[in-house]
């Protein structure tokens, strides 16, 4: 399969001490071979920080 499942987490909250967020989303291997990196929303912050691809 050409797609897969990465899971991505915030990675501005351990720097200020609060719960990181992390969204699940998927990839197609054969396009994206970088990182994936994404603007969502994190709760505990209140408000849309940069997720990045973690190992999984």
């Amino acid at each position: 399969m050409p797609r897969e499942i990465v899971i991505l987490e915030c990675s501005e909250a351990r720097k200020e001490g609060k719960r990181p967020s992390r969204y699940m989303t998927t990839r197609n291997k054969k396009t994206m071979q970088d990182k994936v990196e994404k603007l969502k929303y994190n709760p505990s912050l209140r408000r849309h920080t940069l997720h990045k691809e973690i190992k999984s």
